[in-house]
């Protein structure tokens, strides 16, 4: 488990808008003795939130054999890699190979779509224009740095220096309750794409008046 300054802020920010069960299991992530506990009950009832935590490691794609009556030869298992932004990935392969303590089974890198970059800072002028422009525009919320699980095009934008943020639309709990991202009716209130284009034109003017 490693937190970086988006995952620290995230689980502190999360903790002032939970409930006392919940805040104190998020909090008790920022201490090293205690993390292990709350590390195994996100394991088990909140995997979203604990794969934040950590690089993981998730067969994907089996292939064996030529035939139902013939013993494979060899096999392949093709593993997704969701890495931290700090992972050396050389030495988590080194260390894989370790664990796996088979010398015929061989680890075979594929292309990295995604070059390791650094996380974007939550202390810089454009994040808190980010924050001023959320509670501006939605009154009362609590603006969460997250760090996602998932890919983006803003890793080639990181590794060249350049500070990305992503950001989209908000969208009521009833607008996403059945038909969630990359589902085959993914799809969202017209009211909320309006909101996120009044979004989109407050952040610009803000961080081009700053310079």
């Amino acid at each position: 488990m490693r937190l970086n300054d988006t995952t620290r802020s995230y689980f502190e920010k999360l903790a002032t808008i939970s409930s006392p069960e919940d805040a104190a299991r998020y909090n008790s992530l920022l201490d090293p003795k205690t993390a292990p506990a709350a590390e195994r009950y996100l394991a088990e009832h909140d995997p979203s939130r604990y794969s934040m935590l950590r690089t993981s490691i998730v067969p994907t794609m089996l292939k064996a054999g030529i035939g139902p009556n013939v013993i494979p030869s060899e096999a392949e298992a093709t593993i997704d890699i969701r890495a931290l932004p700090d992972e050396n990935v050389p030495q988590f392969f080194a260390e894989m190979t370790k664990k796996i303590g088979d010398p015929a089974i061989k680890i075979a890198p594929l292309p990295i779509a995604h070059p390791p970059s650094p996380p974007s800072s939550v202390n810089t002028e454009m994040y808190r224009i980010l924050e001023q422009v959320s509670k501006k525009m939605y009154p009362g919320v609590t603006v969460l740095p997250t760090m996602t699980t998932g890919s983006s095009d803003k890793a080639q934008l990181r590794a060249k220096g350049m500070l990305s943020y992503g950001i989209g639309p908000y969208a009521s709990e009833a607008d996403t309750a059945q038909y969630g991202a990359h589902g085959d009716v993914e799809r969202l209130l017209e009211s909320s794409l309006y909101n996120f284009v009044e979004f989109d034109w407050n952040v610009v003017t803000e961080v081009a008046a700053k310079k």
